[in-house]
C-alpha cells in the first residue's frame, strides 16, 4: 500500500504526463502510454517502414519480433482471503474485498495479458490463482512467514525455476514497522538464453530523500539497496543476463543516487526513467522494471505500459497500476 505525497521537484518529465489517459471502445480498460511529443506522421510512416525493412532483411530480428515476451509488474495492494485465520494479523484499514472485486481484478490481469508477471501484496498461491488462473499461468511466491509476499505469475508455456529467496532484502525487519519482504529469485529459460529474474518489494517511505538521511525509512532502505548491489554484482560476475522488477517505493531516476548505487556495478536500463505515471490520475513511477546484460537490448522501444483503472470504476482493486515493458529475447545462442 502506497501512500500519496506531493510531489517532489526535478527535471520536468513531459508536458502531458496528467493527460487523461484513452479508454478502449468498452470504456473498461486503458492501456496508456506515456509519450512526449510527437514526430511528425509522415517521419514516423518512414521510420516504421524501414524498420519492419531491416526486420525483414535480418533473419535474426525476424525471428525475434515473432515472439516478444511482455513483463509487468504489479502492486495488488493487500490481497489476500479475508476468510484466512493469518487475515486476522493484517491492519484494519486495508482495501476489503468482494468475490466481484477479484473477478474484475482477474478481467484486468487477463486485458494486461503479459507472460510474466512480478507481484507483491498477495498472501497466498490459492489468492493469486483467483487473478491468475492455473490454466494460464504457473504461480511461486515467497517462502516468508508474513501476510504479504513477493511472487511471479509465469505462462505454463516458459520454462522456468526458482532460486534461494533473497532474504537479505528483510535486514533491518526489526526496526520496521511492518516485516519486510523477501525477493523472488527465479531463472527463465527461454530458447538458448536464460535470465535471472528478481522480484522486489522494498522499504515505503524514503520517496526522494537522500540516501544520508536518518528518517523517513531511507537508512533500512540503504540497507535493501547494499543487497541489491550484492544481487547485481553476482550477477555481473556469472556475466548472466537479468530482470529486477517491483515495488520500489523509490521515485527513482537515472540521477537518484540509489539507483547510482546499482547502476554504477552494472550498465542498466531503468525502463521508467524520464517518465511519470498516469496511474491514479498523475503520479510519479515508484513500481520500476530495471533491465540488466543483454536484456536492456531486448527491449522494444516505446512499450512501456500502465495498465489503467476505469476512471468510473467502484470495485476495489489496487492503489498500483500494473506497468509493463515488452522483450524480443533471441531464440537462438546469437545475440
Amino acid at each position: 500500500m502506497k501512500t500519496r505525497t506531493a510531489a517532489f521537484p526535478f527535471r520536468k518529465l513531459s508536458p502531458n504526463w496528467k493527460k487523461n489517459p484513452r479508454n478502449n471502445a468498452n470504456g473498461l480498460y486503458s492501456e496508456y502510454t506515456p509519450a512526449k511529443a510527437q514526430p511528425r506522421r509522415g517521419f514516423l510512416c518512414l521510420f516504421l517502414h524501414t524498420l519492419l525493412w531491416l526486420w525483414q532483411a535480418n533473419p535474426i530480428l525476424a525471428a525475434q519480433a515473432a515472439a516478444p515476451l511482455k513483463i509487468a509488474t504489479w502492486n495488488m495492494d493487500w490481497l489476500l482471503d479475508a476468510t484466512a485465520p493469518s487475515s486476522l494479523t493484517a491492519p484494519s484499514d486495508i482495501p476489503h474485498r468482494t468475490a466481484s472485486d477479484f473477478a474484475k481484478l482477474a478481467a484486468y490481469a487477463q486485458h494486461l495479458n503479459a507472460d510474466i508477471i512480478g507481484f507483491q501484496e498477495v498472501d497466498s498461491l490459492e489468492t493469486a490463482a483467483r487473478i491468475f488462473p492455473a490454466s494460464t499461468y504457473q504461480i511461486f511466491l515467497t517462502q516468508d512467514p508474513i501476510i504479504q509476499h513477493t511472487g511471479l505469475a509465469v505462462r505454463r508455456d516458459l520454462r522456468i525455476t526458482l532460486n534461494p529467496d533473497v532474504t537479505s532484502l528483510t535486514i533491518g525487519s526489526g526496526a520496521a514497522s511492518h516485516p519486510l519482504r523477501s525477493g523472488l529469485d527465479a531463472t527463465l529459460y527461454y530458447g538458448a538464453s536464460k535470465v535471472r529474474l528478481l522480484v522486489v518489494h522494498l522499504k515505503t517511505g524514503c520517496w526522494d530523500n537522500p540516501p544520508t538521511d536518518r528518517g523517513h525509512s531511507c537508512p533500512i532502505l540503504v540497507q535493501q539497496f547494499s543487497a541489491l548491489q550484492r544481487w547485481v554484482a553476482d550477477r555481473q560476475k556469472q556475466r548472466e543476463d537479468f530482470i529486477i522488477m517491483g515495488d520500489f517505493n523509490r521515485r527513482m531516476t537515472r540521477d537518484d543516487p540509489f539507483f547510482g548505487r546499482l547502476s554504477h556495478i552494472a550498465p542498466l536500463d531503468l525502463t521508467t526513467a524520464g517518465w511519470a505515471s498516469p496511474c491514479e490520475n498523475g503520479t510519479y513511477f515508484i513500481d520500476h522494471i530495471l533491465l540488466g546484460g543483454n536484456s536492456i537490448d531486448w527491449k522494444i522501444p516505446h512499450s512501456l505500459h500502465v495498465l489503467t483503472y476505469n476512471r468510473q470504476e467502484t470495485s476495489t482493486l489496487s492503489d498500483h497500476c500494473a506497468v509493463s515493458v515488452k522483450l524480443l529475447i533471441p531464440s537462438s545462442s546469437q545475440q
